[in-house]
């Protein structure tokens, strides 16, 4: 039975010294006359091992022909690395070829751009960057669930196809069977006759559908894909990606910022205690004091502002800013930035102005601002954002008028009102943000597996 590197490298006296099995790839091949290197790699953890073979092989003139890439069984002994006598390496008993890699083979032992490894997607975890971002998402996605589930929450599965625009943006991608080519020649569509009797699209938010989870089971999460067809080419937007939409019954705003700043600092305290290697990695090859800049996080008491504080912030600052902070107004990157180095670490700024936040969050008693709220991290700006949700079935009734919304679609979740409702709020955090927080890689496209941007649906 083969070992996984994970388990020698965890548990290096067990092995030392014992004969093993490992089972792998090739990741670079240094050949000598009497002898060689292989760097070896089975995906199992983050670190490779020296696999070093000699002349006494009896094939040994096959060994030193195999190709990187190429997946390998080796036989052999566990010792101390004669480079570092902390770590371990393998002298070889017995290398056998399990398959074969091409000379063509793209990931070749030299530093690739982010965007050639874009192009062969399905090679790049293969690399050292890859396979440690995708290792962390792994870690961070389970971190999440535990959190959630391990303080009784119920995991709720957002349906991905709706007939409910959450944001009210308008912004979804449109889920049919109808011949298009049909309708583009009558110039109108029946949607009676589509496949559900009616219009429907990709979910842009499990919110909605998960606030009626919370007021039956008190707590519930979303953490599933959303979608947004928003032709945009920034590095922090894609067209699929995961959110994480927590919502809790007989919970205020202050209680939803306890919340989204524990649950946070848990997320980013198990990363680091479960992805030494790849924190270390990405510290020294992508964003020099990432570390640094997490250990802060955990340790950091988030400061809690309201929006007309921090634009008043911003108009008293000796800075000429490219976009000039106004009151009623959304605040852009600079001033994100500007506002977390202000207050040197996190800011929650709360209590929106109501004409640029959605319809379903609290009105405050002022007319003007609602219960929202926005998490401000440095170094990556806006990472949550949240509300309190409007439990008042009139002015929710009152609030979609004024925007012109159709109330009659909605009437299951104006019913939540009718229906034993009650205070209740919840969150949601974009996971590729979170990633591109954690890791230090700036590209959505980058922590994604196979991402969907415009013009792009490879794979």
């Amino acid at each position: 039975m083969s070992i996984d590197l994970r388990d020698i490298f965890k548990n290096k006296d067990e092995y030392l010294n014992k004969e093993v099995t490992i089972q792998g790839w090739i990741r670079n091949h240094r050949k000598q006359k009497e002898f060689g290197f292989i760097d070896f790699s089975d995906g199992t953890c983050f670190k490779h091992l020296q696999v070093v073979y000699d002349n006494k092989l009896s094939n040994f003139a096959d060994i030193t022909k195999l190709r990187i890439g190429s997946a390998i069984t080796v036989i052999g002994k566990i010792t101390p690395s004669l480079k570092n006598s902390d770590d371990v390496e393998m002298q070889t008993t017995s290398v056998t070829l399990e398959g074969d890699c091409d000379e063509d083979f793209p990931i070749q032992p030299k530093r690739h751009t982010r965007e050639f490894l874009r192009e062969v997607a399905y090679l790049r975890p293969r690399t050292n960057l890859f396979n440690a971002v995708f290792r962390v998402r792994s870690v961070a996605a389970h971190a999440i669930h535990e959190y959630f589930q391990d303080r009784g929450y119920v995991y709720f599965h957002a349906p991905l196809i709706t007939a409910s625009d959450c944001e009210g943006a308008g912004e979804m991608f449109q889920v049919t069977t109808l011949d298009l080519d049909k309708i583009a020649s009558l110039g109108k569509v029946d949607y009676s006759k589509d496949f559900f009797g009616k219009h429907a699209s990709l979910t842009v938010s499990g919110q909605l559908e998960a606030e009626t989870w919370a007021l039956s089971y008190k707590k519930t999460y979303t953490f599933g894909p959303t979608f947004r067809a928003e032709n945009s080419n920034t590095k922090t937007h894609a067209n699929e990606f995961w959110m994480i939409e927590p919502e809790i019954a007989f919970c205020d705003l202050e209680e939803d910022m306890n919340i989204m700043e524990d649950m946070l600092k848990y997320v980013v305290k198990y990363v680091l205690d479960a992805c030494p290697d790849e924190i270390a990695f990405f510290d020294s090859f992508v964003e020099k004091g990432l570390k640094d800049k997490l250990v802060k996080l955990i340790n950091s008491e988030f400061v809690r502002i309201d929006h007309e504080e921090v634009i008043r912030i911003l108009k008293e600052a000796d800075v000429k800013w490219e976009f000039p902070p106004e009151y009623g107004e959304d605040i852009a990157k600079e001033h994100e930035k500007y506002i977390t180095e202000y207050f040197n670490g996190p800011v929650f700024i709360k209590n929106w102005p109501k004409d640029i936040k959605a319809f379903y969050m609290k009105q405050n008693p002022d007319g003007k601002t609602v219960a929202a709220v926005d998490l401000e991290v440095p170094g990556a700006g806006e990472l949550m954002g949240g509300s309190q949700r409007e439990e008042s079935y009139d002015k929710l009734i009152k609030r979609m008028d004024e925007l012109k919304m159709d109330s009659a679609s909605l009437d299951w979740y104006l019913n939540l009102r009718r229906y034993g409702g009650c205070v209740h709020s919840g969150f949601g955090m974009g996971f590729e943000r979170l990633l591109i927080y954690l890791t230090g890689v700036e590209n959505i496209r980058d922590v994604i597996p196979y991402p969907r941007t415009p013009n792009n649906c490879d794979y």
